[in-house]
C-alpha cells in the first residue's frame, strides 16, 4: 500500500480482469459453425483470422483507457460512474455475440450494436473531462464497431428473413 493506504495494483488488476472478462465471455459467445459459414458475406468482409486480433488490441486499448480514467477521475464517485460504463458495455458486448452467433439473430443484433455503440460514445463522453487520453484511446472501439455495423446490416440484407437458430 502506497502512504494514502491506496493499492496501486489495484485498478491495473481491475482493467485486466474487466477486459479478460468481456473478451472471454465474448469469444465464448462465438461459435463459427456451420451456420455461420454458410451466410453469405459482403466481398469487403474481412478475413475471418483478423476479428481476433483486432479485438485483442479493442481490450487492450480499453483496458488502458479505463486504467489512465481511473487514476485521473477527480473521486470515488467518478470512478463508480465509469466501472459501470465499462461494466454495462461489456455487457452488451457479449449480448451481440449471443445474438448473432449462438441466436442466430443477426437482425436483432443489429439492433443491439447501437446499444453497444452508444456505450463506447457514452465512455468516452464520460471520461473526456478528466482523461482526453482515455478518450481517444476508446476511438479504435468506436471505428470498429461502427464497422460492424455496417457489417451487420449488410448480412442480414444478404441473408435474411431470420427465424432463430
Amino acid at each position: 500500500m502506497t502512504r494514502t493506504g491506496r493499492r496501486p495494483w489495484k485498478p491495473v488488476v481491475l482493467a485486466f480482469l474487466g477486459a479478460a472478462a468481456a473478451s472471454g465471455f465474448g469469444a465464448l459467445a462465438t461459435n463459427l459453425g456451420p451456420w455461420y459459414y454458410a451466410l453469405r458475406k459482403p466481398s469487403w468482409q474481412p478475413p475471418d483470422w483478423l476479428f481476433g486480433p483486432v479485438w485483442t488490441t479493442i481490450f487492450a486499448l480499453a483496458a488502458l483507457s479505463g486504467l489512465y480514467a481511473w487514476h485521473r477521475a477527480p473521486d470515488a464517485s467518478s470512478r463508480r460512474r465509469m466501472l459501470i460504463a465499462f461494466g454495462a458495455n461489456g455487457v452488451l458486448n457479449v449480448v451481440w455475440s449471443l445474438l448473432f452467433f449462438r441466436l442466430h439473430r443477426p437482425d436483432f443484433a443489429f439492433y443491439e450494436v447501437a446499444l453497444l455503440w452508444s456505450s463506447i460514445v457514452t465512455l468516452m463522453v464520460l471520461m473526456w473531462n478528466y482523461s482526453r487520453t482515455s478518450s481517444v484511446l476508446l476511438l479504435p472501439y468506436l471505428a470498429w464497431v461502427s464497422f460492424a455495423s455496417i457489417l451487420n446490416v449488410a448480412i442480414v440484407r444478404l441473408n435474411g428473413p431470420f427465424a432463430g437458430g
